[in-house]
C-alpha cells in the first residue's frame, strides 16, 4: 500500500477563481423581471375586459339558472350523478372567481350583475346551450388576450380561460359528445361575442359602462342534421366514437335579420353592418377562416354548404368540427387568428353557432 501523503496547494501568483456566470438568457422577451401591474392601460383593455365580465356573468347565472331550475331527479333521468350536478356548482364558483377578478381590474366602472334569460326548458337543453356558451366566452377571450396592452392582466386572464376550455370539455361529456373534435381552439371578435352574448341580457344596472362593441344582425344557419349520433340520441359519456354530428359538403340554410333592429340589454342598442351585399358564408374554426359561396340569395337568407376542407391537406383533420361560428360576408378576405378583427366590416350577420361535431 501506498502511504498517505497530505497535499498542500499553494495559491501563490494564481488568480482567484471567477464567480460561477450565471445561466445564459435567451435575448428577447417583453416584461421579464419587472414589476407588473394589474390594470387596463387603454380603452381598448377596459371594453374587451369589461366584455369579458358580462359573459363570465352570463355564465354564472345559466349554471345558476341551470341548477336551480331542475331537480336533483331530472337531471339524473338525464343521466347526469349529483357528483355530475356538483361539478355544475363547482364550475359556477369558477365564475364567482373569474368575475371577481376582471372587477378587481376595471375598478369602480366594473360591469355589475344582469338580468338575464335563456332559451332552455330541459337538462338537455340547459347542457347544450351551457356547452356552446362556454365555446363563446373561451374563444372571444383567446381573441383578444394578445392584443391587450396590458400583458400583466392578459397573463392573468390565460389562466381563467384554460379553465373555461375546461368546463366546455365538461359540458360536451355531458352532453354525449366527443370531448375535442379539433386541434386549435377557433378564436372570434368582440363584436361576435357581444353579438352572441347580448340576447340573452334583459336589462342592466344603469350605473353599467356601455359595451362599445359592434351588434351585427342575428343570423340562422341549420342544417337537416337532428342532433344525434347513428341516428341515436346521446347521453353522457366520457368520450364516444363519434367525432362529427354534420357531413361535410351538406347543405346549410341560412337567414338573417335586417339591420337596425332594437337588441341586447334593455333593447338599447342597435344592429349594425358596414358590409356590402352578401355573397359568403364564413366558416371560423381551427385555424384559419374558409369561406363558402352563397347560393340562392334574398335579401335575408340564402344557402351555402359546409366545407369540405382539411387544415393541413390529407389525413390531417376537417377544417370544420366541433362548436364553430358562421358568418354572412360581403368578402373573401384571407385571415388568420391574429388579424380576424379585419373581418368586422365585412361582416353582413352574424356568427350563428354551428354544431359540427
Amino acid at each position: 500500500m501506498f502511504p498517505a501523503v497530505a497535499l498542500t496547494i499553494s495559491l501563490c501568483g494564481v488568480a482567484a477563481l471567477a464567480a460561477p456566470a450565471p445561466p445564459s438568457t435567451p435575448s428577447g422577451g417583453q416584461g421579464l423581471n419587472s414589476t407588473p401591474e394589474y390594470v387596463s392601460m387603454s380603452d381598448y383593455d377596459f371594453q374587451s375586459l369589461n366584455l369579458g365580465l358580462n359573459q363570465e356573468y352570463l355564465e354564472l347565472f345559466l349554471f345558476q339558472d341551470g341548477l336551480d331550475k331542475f331537480s336533483a331527479q331530472e337531471f339524473e333521468d338525464a343521466g347526469l350523478t349529483p357528483e355530475d350536478q356538483s361539478l355544475v356548482e363547482y364550475m359556477r364558483l369558477q365564475e364567482v372567481g373569474h368575475a371577481e377578478f376582471l372587477t378587481n381590474i376595471l375598478g369602480a366602472n366594473a360591469s355589475k350583475p344582469c338580468n338575464y334569460s335563456f332559451p332552455f326548458n330541459t337538462v338537455q337543453e340547459f347542457i347544450s346551450l351551457s356547452q356552446k356558451v362556454t365555446r363563446v366566452g373561451e374563444s372571444a377571450a383567446y381573441g383578444f388576450l394578445e392584443h391587450l396592452d396590458s400583458r400583466a392582466v392578459g397573463s392573468v386572464l390565460g389562466q381563467a380561460i384554460a379553465v373555461e376550455g375546461r368546463q366546455q370539455m365538461a359540458f360536451r361529456q355531458f352532453a354525449g359528445l366527443f370531448p375535442f373534435p379539433f386541434w386549435f381552439i377557433p378564436t372570434i371578435t368582440q363584436s361576435m361575442a357581444w353579438t352572441l352574448g347580448a340576447g340573452f341580457i334583459t336589462s342592466c344596472p344603469s350605473s353599467n359602462p356601455k359595451v362599445e362593441w359592434q351588434l351585427f344582425p342575428s343570423l340562422n344557419a341549420t342544417t337537416g342534421s337532428n342532433g344525434t349520433i347513428n341516428g341515436t340520441a346521446p347521453v353522457p359519456a366520457i368520450t364516444t366514437n363519434a367525432t362529427a354530428l354534420t357531413t361535410p359538403g351538406q347543405s346549410v340554410n341560412l337567414s338573417w335579420d335586417l339591420p337596425g333592429e332594437q337588441a341586447g340589454p334593455d333593447l338599447a342598442y342597435n344592429t349594425t353592418t358596414l358590409a356590402g351585399e352578401p355573397k359568403f358564408a364564413a366558416w371560423i374554426s381551427q385555424l384559419n377562416v374558409t369561406y363558402t359561396p352563397l347560393t340562392n340569395v334574398t335579401n335575408t337568407s340564402a344557402t351555402t354548404t359546409q366545407p369540405d376542407t382539411q387544415i393541413y391537406g390529407e389525413d390531417s383533420i376537417q377544417t370544420v368540427n366541433g362548436t364553430v361560428f358562421v358568418l354572412v360576408t360581403d368578402s373573401d378576405l384571407f385571415l388568420t387568428p391574429y388579424n380576424l378583427s379585419l373581418i368586422d366590416p365585412h361582416v353582413v350577420a352574424g356568427p350563428a353557432l354551428y354544431g359540427a361535431g
